[in-house]
């Protein structure tokens, strides 16, 4: 079934001596093995905050797994969980982005399902938000358990993106973060299919803290993070608040012809001092390569974006829903 166009009602905001309602969203992709320790974790975690109520919505990516029949077990003895599962697998951001719709909360916490995300930092950041944070960002200080190679490509595309870009990126910062009602509203007023959560979040603006954490290892499973779906993670995050990589082959033609216009009277100039000689083959082969080579990529930058301008105009729906849990049938 699609995917409901249905926002939560609009909350009005707590004030400062009346306690929310809790939100934790976490989206999931086979992560079977983890989510009764994940459940016992966040309830510890809140069991002692002024809350007027919590609930945990999960939202199973097309897990391939028991994932969802977990959830479903754990749904059975807590009545504050609330669950989506999706028909197939469409991806980390949307289920991010279900999440977010779904919740109801004055505050919301969005969090992994693999416990890299400890839930003990839920109360100080829940702490920030009553004292004015409109978001909380967990910033990850230390990258020790990711590969080498890993860590050296997550540098370089934070630098490159803080060139770039429109928005500014908290290197280390992930997607554990704690958003006030306001910001999840003006998140999920945006109507962009190719989403990029850590641009969207620095995009929407509102008053901003961080926490440092150190993550820690995956409770079960691996990461289904390969070093290619991170590569595609990057263009899509540059594509999305960018507008550079087609202004750079623009300036690339520009030298080119600047060269070639200077390297033409060369000719010229020399020709009429010593004379016509037999040019060089290589010299021709290699100018002939390397200008393919530079139409090839400026026509590969245009064709991401055209590709979004693709997606965005067909209108499908971000994901589809095959089952929920928790939810009122007007809901659905």
């Amino acid at each position: 079934m699609p995917a409901s166009t249905t926002r939560a009602p609009v909350r009005a905001a707590p004030s400062p001596v009346s306690p929310p309602l809790l939100s934790v969203v976490i989206p999931l992709y086979n992560e079977s093995g983890s989510l009764g320790e994940l459940h016992r974790r966040v309830k510890a975690a809140i069991a002692g905050l002024p809350l007027a109520g919590h609930e945990l919505v999960f939202v199973d990516d097309g897990s391939r797994d028991t994932t969802f029949d977990e959830v479903a077990a754990l749904a059975a003895i807590d009545p504050a969980i609330r669950a989506i599962r999706f028909a197939r697998n469409f991806g980390k951001e949307a289920a991010m982005a279900a999440g977010l719709r779904a919740a109801r909360g004055d505050v919301i916490v969005l969090m992994d399902g693999d416990l890299q995300h400890p839930p003990e930092l839920i109360p100080e950041m829940l702490a920030r938000w009553q004292s004015g944070a409109k978001m909380v960002t967990a910033v990850r200080r230390s990258r020790d358990t990711d590969p080498w190679l890993r860590r050296q490509l997550s540098r370089g595309f934070y630098g490159l993106f803080k060139r770039v870009s429109e928005v500014a990126l908290e290197e280390g910062g992930g997607d554990f973060r704690l958003f006030d009602r306001a910001v999840v509203d003006a998140i999920n007023s945006l109507p962009e299919r190719t989403r990029f959560m850590k641009g969207i979040t620095s995009w929407v603006g509102f008053r901003q803290e961080t926490i440092d954490f150190e993550p820690a290892e995956r409770a079960a499973g691996a990461s289904a993070w390969s070093l290619l779906r991170l590569l595609r993670y990057a263009i899509d995050g540059l594509s999305a608040f960018s507008t550079l990589p087609l202004r750079v082959w623009s300036m690339v033609g520009i030298c080119i012809s600047g060269l070639s216009v200077l390297y033409g009277g060369w000719l010229v100039v020399r020709t009429a001092i010593f004379g016509i000689d037999v040019p060089g083959y290589a010299s021709l082969i290699v100018s002939v390569l390397f200008l393919s080579g530079i139409q090839l990529i400026s026509l590969g930058v245009l064709g991401e974006y055209v590709g979004r301008i693709f997606t965005e105009v067909k209108q499908r729906p971000l994901y589809l829903v095959s089952e929920r849990i928790g939810f009122d049938e007007a809901a659905k």
